[in-house]
């Protein structure tokens, strides 16, 4: 009878501790952390992720003025960059390669909500022109693409789809990028 007593104990203290551990894994799902807000007053915000591997994950988020929260695909950042591409290839390369370059700078973190660790406003005064084409400002893509990049390295440290799209753009036919950054979000 005692034993019976303790093995429902034990197990209704099993279930208490994991339906609280569920709760507040479920709330600290839905609190987010500004992490940038542009100059169109663009809300860059993170979330917990849900990727048990990895602690530190996280999910991004942004939310325009007046519109529903959305989440930055790759698909979005390289349509985007070939929206700009098409009014001035010159500099869209130039911000291409400002962005690899940012990628190399990139450290994995062990702590959560993540930094930005490379972008500065002043960043984006070389890139202002091609803020004339496209949904996207270079200020959004730059903090974004970012932000991305410290996900990937932190979740994949042996490589990056993003950095790969970057690489590829510009390079490869548009057709096989498009296509790498459409099967990602398919897998």
């Amino acid at each position: 009878m005692i034993l019976k007593q303790l093995s429902n104990y034990i197990l209704s203290l099993y279930y208490y501790l994991y339906s609280s551990y569920l709760i507040r894994h479920y709330r600290n799902s839905l609190i987010d952390d500004l992490i940038y807000t542009t100059k169109d007053d663009v809300n860059i915000n993170v979330y917990h992720g849900k990727k048990p591997e990895s602690p530190y994950d996280f999910i991004i988020k942004y939310k325009e003025p007046n519109k529903r929260e959305r989440t930055p695909k790759h698909i979005h950042l390289i349509i985007e960059m070939y929206v700009k591409y098409a009014y001035n290839p010159s500099l869209t390369m130039q911000l291409k390669q400002h962005i690899l370059n940012m990628f190399t700078q990139i450290q994995p973190i062990d702590y959560f909500p993540p930094k930005l660790q490379f972008f500065k406003p002043e960043n984006i005064i070389p890139f202002q022109d091609l803020d004339n084409v496209g949904e996207f400002t270079v200020e959004f893509l730059l903090v974004t693409a970012e932000l991305i990049a410290i996900q990937e390295k932190t979740n994949y440290p042996e490589g990056s789809l993003t950095e790969s799209l970057y690489n590829d753009f510009g390079v490869k036919d548009r057709f096989s990028v498009i296509n790498k950054a459409v099967l990602k979000r398919i897998r």
